[in-house]
């Protein structure tokens, strides 16, 4: 069974921590011994600094005893995990690339020493896809991790390890990427909460890989956490402009506190009207619609046309922020040869995962380029005014996070762009809560997405924290409820 500890939120484990009633060696110890439970059948830890945890949180609670007056931060000696991705001082920093395998970080990425300067422990990093570039968190380096809800199934991608590591209890919140649904997939997946801030709302310094041009501001870096109320402290904690691109985007946040339900319109998406979303899905998607509505929330069902093209604008608009090509990143600045590499693959000798390897293929073809490609991002831009003018100062847009709840291992190659129903608000650069609705019929985690224009973070997450109250939120896991032991954590630096 899990400890109590690893049921809280990391604001509620903070405050005990704070006032005295819990200290951080019991929080950090009580995660640790979840993950040393449960991560050898997820794989979703991959290097743990575990020793150096402990020692931080008994440096913490000497700060708690010797403390005269001096406030301390909001997550103050609380345990976190890491996406690999992310450089963690002395921790591996490969983003799932085979020929990066042994490369350890010298310093933390910006939003990682940010989110540690409000008092948080790193427990160590995990797992993701290859080069962040796909739904489902398998590399070359580190191998599968798996569903805590059903080990048979998908965690989503690219930051599964944090929803897998998060959902199971072995961790009360991570910081993750999103390029595509990175964050809001494997949140969606393992039933718990993730946000994808407004576009060059927070820093992305210091991940592999890293972006460049416009790609900086449709990549985001943001929280996945088990309870709603740690989404806002912790995106506070991350969020500011980066010292090294002073040109980037500046915001006023609001404040989820002062949010009035009834001041809200609900624009009610349920699908993008070419991919078909699973009846279950479409019925929680009502069920949040009506409880806004009974909380004096004006809904409105709608159909936007324009989300028909998700594909095809965001794969243009994405390509045309430039950059080194995918294959370019799979050679380490030297493109590989897609069919060569096929072919290895097809023998076992490759190095690289099959997603890899078909979007090396994939982006060779004109669909996202030339004066068609051009054509899609003009027509992004305008469903980006359009959908900002919907929702106006006051407005949320409910939509779909998937067509189906977590698929089976390998099935998302055979309907490869379904991601689309989170990838669309990268490019567009809105806002986007991922909120857990409780669990199907088959007893897989439920849940939708709630977005706003941007710079209006605080709206999705106020509505996100009225769903948990609603709905219930993060379920634990059936598996995290078992006393049966697993193999230990992998060892660290």
């Amino acid at each position: 069974m899990l400890s109590s500890l690893c049921t809280l939120s990391s604001t509620e484990l903070g405050r005990l921590i704070r006032t005295g009633q819990l200290s951080s060696v019991e929080a950090v110890d009580a995660h640790i011994a979840a993950i040393e439970r449960l991560n050898g059948r997820l794989n979703a830890v991959v290097a743990c600094r575990f020793e150096q945890a402990r020692a931080e949180a008994k440096a913490a609670d000497v700060l708690v005893r010797a403390r005269s007056g001096e406030p301390l931060p909001v997550f103050h000696g609380v345990p976190c995990t890491v996406k690999e991705s992310f450089a963690l001082r002395g921790m591996p920093h490969s983003g799932g690339l085979y020929a990066r395998r042994q490369r350890r970080a010298s310093e933390d990425a910006l939003t990682v020493s940010r989110l540690r300067r409000t008092g948080a422990i790193a427990l160590g990093v995990t797992n993701l896809s290859e080069l962040c570039m796909w739904m489902e968190s398998d590399n070359p380096v580190y191998g599968r991790t798996s569903n805590p809800y059903d080990l048979g199934r998908t965690v989503g991608g690219s930051s599964g390890g944090e929803g897998a590591i998060i959902a199971a209890g072995g961790s009360p919140m991570g910081i993750g990427s999103d390029i595509g649904g990175s964050i809001r997939l494997p949140a969606f997946f393992c039933g718990i909460f993730g946000h994808k801030p407004t576009g060059g709302l927070v820093p992305c310094s210091g991940q592999f890989p890293a972006p460049i041009g416009d790609a900086r501001r449709y990549i985001t870096t943001g929280p996945l956490a088990r309870k709603a109320e740690d989404l806002w402290p912790f995106l506070q904690a991350i969020a500011g402009p980066d010292p090294a691109d002073p040109s980037g985007p500046s915001f006023t946040l609001g404040d989820p506190a002062q949010v009035r339900l009834a001041d809200l319109q609900v624009l009610d998406v349920p699908d993008n009207g070419t991919t078909p979303v699973h009846p279950e899905l479409r019925a929680a998607q009502r069920s949040v619609a009506e409880h806004l509505a009974s909380r004096g929330a004006r809904v409105r069902p709608l159909r936007i046309p324009a989300l028909r093209q998700s594909l095809e604008i965001w794969g243009s608009m994405l390509s045309a922020a430039g950059g080194p090509s995918f294959a370019e990143l799979m050679g380490e600045g030297h493109a590989v040869s897609p069919e060569r590499e096929l072919v290895r693959w097809l023998f076992g000798r490759s190095h690289h995962t099959f997603p890899a390897i078909a979007l090396a293929s994939l982006e060779r073809l004109p669909t996202f380029t030339g004066e068609r490609g051009q054509r899609y991002v003009a027509m992004g831009r305008k469903l980006g005014r359009e959908i900002e003018a919907l929702l106006g100062p006051s407005g949320v847009l409910l939509y779909p996070s998937y067509a189906e709840p977590a698929p089976r291992h390998g099935l998302p190659m055979l309907r490869p762009f379904r991601f689309v129903y989170t990838a669309i608000f990268n490019v567009l650069e809105l806002p986007s809560t991922q909120v857990p609705l409780g669990l199907s019929r088959g007893s897989l985690p439920l849940g939708v997405q709630v977005v706003a224009r941007r710079g209006n973070d605080h709206l999705t997450i106020a509505v996100a924290q009225e769903l948990e109250r609603a709905f219930g939120g993060w379920v634990e896991p059936a598996m995290s409820r078992t006393t049966e032991p697993t193999a230990a954590a992998p060892n660290g630096a």
